[in-house]
């Protein structure tokens, strides 16, 4: 439920800010007074278009913030994850919208900065604002077969689920074939290329990791003189005199002395005669490392001209050897499909047909679940009409076929639904036609029928705050009445806001708000605020009365009063 609303700066509004509660809440005051703008604010908070010229004028911005108290299972958290904007189930909801003088407009769920496609999702969940002359997504025909599947309940959802990934499958596979289909003139002109391609990349013969290895040995090549010389001299540095013979000269000559002091002797002996093994045995190394090092230009130049090769291919196909192979895979598919495009035409129409015969079946179980679904809901609907004084209304739910469209072909058109259009149909008046919904001219008719709709569709859709704007516009007596009271029964599942010039719809609310214009320092501004006991009884009588308010009109106002009480106990 909306627990807070603060509003400042928007249109003749300064600053605003009501608490609200449970239930069933109207917003009454004179023409002009602002009511509309309460529900602008709303509308702005959920992701509605706003303008600079709703900035108050002379301010830099205007700003409205809303406060939410919602259950840990509603829909919105799972909007708000998905989303990536942090909640907690266990904190209220706090959504702030601000919009400047120059147009620009920035919004935050949470604190957190998000896109106007972001708060409009959000808001989808939140607030449903009903005006006398919108069409709302009740009245769109497009969304009739979502509202329809919505009422069927969870049986349909989880075959239509079933359905759509059928679907998806089917259209992958008409997306293949027609690019097979349409492809054939560019496919002969690639077919050379591939063949080329193919070619080059298999002469060469690559194995992974094998210019790796060729760089090693094209730089041992390069240097084999170099490396020559160096361990030539380091072997005849070892055998000359300055190596093992001054090693071994070093080591006659402390053997001579061991005997007279072998505590210091005998250890510097032993290190000479270790480092004369090593010496001698990397001397040994050394010579045969010299034995096997060759100089091969011939050997040299084929490193380097299959270097070349590689690189080339790498420039043509790919950064690596094995990019080269993998797109050396792909291509041989793309050839294969080619050559073979008749097998593979033939392999894709199967399974095209297989996916669609598989579709089509289950688009007939959603008709026949959704034919099901509409003789209640027309039920449902008329149910909720008579007790809105409709009594003699006809609903019915028109179930087609999609239209072909210029289509030649005599099968059943599937879409992402299925293969239905659904369409809200209405007859008012006895004798008179079945028309659609959104065809309806009369305003008080209109108002019934959306309010009927919303109350068989609010178990369903589980937005926890409605909004009327006028919905009671065209009617008087006791239509009037019945308007209020199912007002009040809807208040029941969600919070209801109405916004209302009619007594009788004001007196069944739970909560009562006047909307007052007054001029402060030659500014206009509107305020708002909850109204109780004789204060309510007052705007009651000036609803009654018009301008003078009486003894009779305050009578009447609270006899009003008294029968709304004892009919929301009933």
């Amino acid at each position: 439920m909306l627990r807070e609303l603060s509003i400042r700066n928007l249109a003749v509004v300064e600053q605003v800010t009501v608490s609200f509660h449970h239930g069933f809440h109207v917003l009454t005051g004179e023409t002009g007074a602002g009511k509309s703008i309460i529900i602008d604010a709303l509308s702005l908070i959920v992701g509605g278009r706003g303008s600079a010229d709703m900035v108050r004028y002379g301010c830099q911005k205007a700003e409205m913030d809303a406060m939410f108290d919602l259950p840990r299972m509603h829909p919105v958290w799972h909007v708000l994850e998905r989303l990536g904007v942090e909640a907690s189930h266990d904190e209220m909801l706090v959504i702030r919208r601000e919009l400047t003088s120059q147009g620009k407009s920035s919004s935050r769920v949470n604190g957190q900065l998000v896109t106007m496609t972001m708060l409009r999702e959000i808001g989808e969940c939140l607030v449903n604002i009903h005006g006398q002359h919108e069409h709302q997504s009740l009245l769109r025909t497009e969304r009739h077969l979502e509202w329809l599947d919505m009422f069927a309940g969870d049986l349909l959802i989880e075959r239509k689920q079933t359905y759509k990934a059928v679907y998806k499958e089917l259209q992958q596979a008409r997306a293949a074939l027609r690019e097979l289909e349409d492809s054939a003139r560019h496919n002969v002109q690639m077919l050379d290329l591939y063949r080329f391609q193919i070619e080059e990349i298999s002469n060469a013969q690559l194995k992974v990791g094998e210019d790796e290895s060729l760089a090693e040995e094209k730089r041992k090549l390069q240097f084999a003189s170099k490396r020559m010389d160096n361990v030539t001299e380091a072997y005849s540095l070892l055998y000359g005199d300055a190596g093992l013979d001054a090693l071994n000269k070093a080591i006659i000559k402390l053997s001579d002395i061991q005997t007279y002091d072998p505590t210091i002797v005998g250890p510097l002996l032993e290190q000479l005669q270790s480092a004369y093994y090593q010496a001698e045995d990397a001397a040994f190394q050394l010579r045969d490392y010299r034995d096997t090092i060759e100089s091969d230009p011939e050997q040299l130049a084929t490193i380097e001209d299959r270097l070349d090769l590689i690189h080339g291919l790498k420039r043509k196909y790919g950064e690596s050897i094995e990019d080269i192979l993998v797109y050396y895979k792909s291509i041989v598919v793309e050839r294969d499909k080619i050559e073979n495009r008749d097998e593979y035409l033939e392999k894709l129409r199967n399974s095209e047909a297989t996916l669609y015969k598989s579709a089509l079946e289950l688009a007939e179980e959603l008709s026949k679940l959704r034919n099901h679904a509409s003789t209640r809901l027309a039920e449902s609907i008329e149910r909720e009409l008579r007790q809105l004084q409709m009594p003699n209304t006809i609903f019915s739910v028109q179930m087609d076929r999609i239209k072909q469209h210029d289509q030649k072909e005599t099968a059943v058109v599937l879409n992402s639904n299925g293969c239905d259009e659904a369409v809200f149909m209405l007859a008012p008046n006895p004798g008179e036609p079945l028309k659609p919904l959104n065809k309806i001219a009369s305003g008080g008719e209109m108002s019934r029928v959306m309010l009927a709709l919303k109350a068989i569709f609010a178990e369903h859709d589980q937005i926890p705050v409605l909004v009327f704007d006028e919905v009671d516009t065209g009617v008087s007596g006791r239509a009037a009445q019945s308007i209020a009271e199912k007002l009040s029964q809807l208040s029941r599942r969600c919070q209801i806001f109405s916004i209302t010039h009619l007594p009788q719809v004001a007196c069944m609310a739970d909560h009562h708000y006047e909307i007052r214009k007054q001029v402060v320092n030659q500014r206009t501004a509107t305020s708002i605020k909850e109204i109780m006991s004789n204060t309510r009884i007052e705007e009651l009588a000036r609803m009654l009365g018009g301008v003078e308010v009486t003894e009779k009109t305050r009578h009447h106002a609270q006899e009003m009063l008294d029968l709304a009480l004892r009919q929301k106990g009933a």
